[in-house]
């Protein structure tokens, strides 16, 4: 496989969708989040001797292994659209679901791990309950922390964006609440609370930079909902000087990607078995609210084979010296492989000077999840899977 990218003339208009994304609601997500048991800002790594070694000036990362003890950033989501559902429902507010009587609400979702273990996590602390349905080829490990907050949960034969389509099947027969990370023309209220709740690390982020304003922020995505809603938020943090946004994909499951080079207005998806060590982006079908966020305001979209993120993750967890560690999995890490190989592989020379990265740039990534299957981390840190093919187009 080899990386690819494709440009994207992103006009930088504001849409009625980046309303809710805006400064204001990140602050009230913020907020909210902060009145949940374990809450506490992950950290912003500054990694200068890497920056040095790559030949930028500044690179970021901010570590979302930290995050409510899960390992992962996608419990803001899910805990935030749980309680605004409640809220919804029962007429009381975001804050107070305490007098809301135990089991009165079954949540259900498909997932590869992440966003199940964080709607399993946010439905324990509210005493609701939650179903969880895997695509196949899912992690034992995942499933089992999952089970381990009490969710019902199983792998399936089906593929994500399938798992999905089950799920909802199940919703409509038993009455159960659907609460996916991805939407569809008739179910957008639900994924974008998830995508609000994203907004609070997005907002950390913008904090802790103080007064650095990066000049790239790469995001990886499967569905394009975290990607969506995080440069939601920075184009209303940063207007009138926006970074540059570049969008990383599985070529596996490369849906922006291709619908970003199409550029025909159309969604394009990808079917099949979905195969890549990025699990969490293992996702064929892009979510409506993303892609009206993104084909404002993304700039560029990669479709990266796996070497890429498994370079990031070797990057990330063998630092230079007097740096910080940092695990990140396999979905976690691919935008620290993408600049590290943008930046240190001469055959993409095109590819770096076209996007802008020198020695002014300052980057911001985001490691969205930590060694959350610590087998697979492992084999691909300690054993070196997935070596860089060298190879470009």
């Amino acid at each position: 496989m080899k990386l690819s990218m494709t440009s994207f003339p992103s006009d930088k208009k504001m849409g009625e969708t980046e309303k809710k994304f805006s400064v204001e609601e990140a602050k009230q997500v913020l907020d909210f989040h902060k009145t949940l048991d374990g809450y506490s800002e992950t950290p912003l790594r500054r990694l200068d001797a890497l920056a040095e070694k790559m030949g930028i000036s500044g690179f970021y990362v901010k570590d979302e292994s930290y995050r409510f003890g899960l390992n992962a950033f996608k419990a803001q989501g899910g805990s935030y659209a749980l309680a605004r559902i409640i809220a919804e429902r029962t007429g009381g507010s975001i804050g107070d679901t305490a007098s809301v009587p135990a089991n009165s609400f079954t949540f259900v979702t498909a997932t590869d791990g992440n966003h199940g273990r964080g709607v399993a996590w946010a439905a324990k602390n509210l005493s609701q309950k939650a179903v969880v349905y895997m695509p196949k080829g899912s992690s034992a490990e995942r499933l089992e922390n999952i089970r381990k907050l009490g969710a019902e949960a199983e792998i399936t034969e089906l593929n994500y964006d399938d798992a999905v389509r089950f799920a909802k099947q199940k919703a409509d027969e038993n009455g159960w609440i659907l609460v996916q990370d991805t939407a569809w023309d008739g179910y957008e209220e639900i994924p974008t609370w998830i995508m609000q709740g994203y907004m609070t690390m997005a907002l950390e982020a913008a904090k802790q930079l103080g007064d650095v304003t990066p000049t790239h922020i790469f995001l990886q995505a499967g569905v394009g909902a975290m990607a969506g809603g995080v440069t939601g938020f920075f184009s209303n943090y940063y207007e009138g000087r926006m970074p540059k946004m570049i969008i990383a994909e599985t070529t596996e499951a490369d849906c922006l990607f291709r619908t970003a080079k199409a550029d025909d207005g159309t969604l394009h998806s990808v079917g099949g078995d979905l195969d890549s060590i990025m699990a969490g982006l293992c996702c064929g079908e892009a979510c409506t609210i993303g892609w009206e966020i993104l084909k404002h305001h993304a700039d560029y979209f990669f479709s990266c084979p796996d070497y890429i993120t498994a370079d990031g993750m070797r990057v990330l967890g063998n630092p230079l010296e007097r740096e910080t560690k940092v695990v990140s999995g396999e979905s976690g890490a691919v935008t620290t492989g993408l600049v590290y190989n943008l930046m240190t592989d001469d055959s993409l020379q095109a590819f770096r000077e076209e996007i802008g990265l020198d020695e002014n740039s300052v980057v911001l990534c985001i490691s969205t999840e930590g060694d959350t299957d610590r087998e697979s981390y492992r084999h691909i840190v300690w054993d070196g899977w997935y070596r860089n093919p060298n190879c470009c187009e």
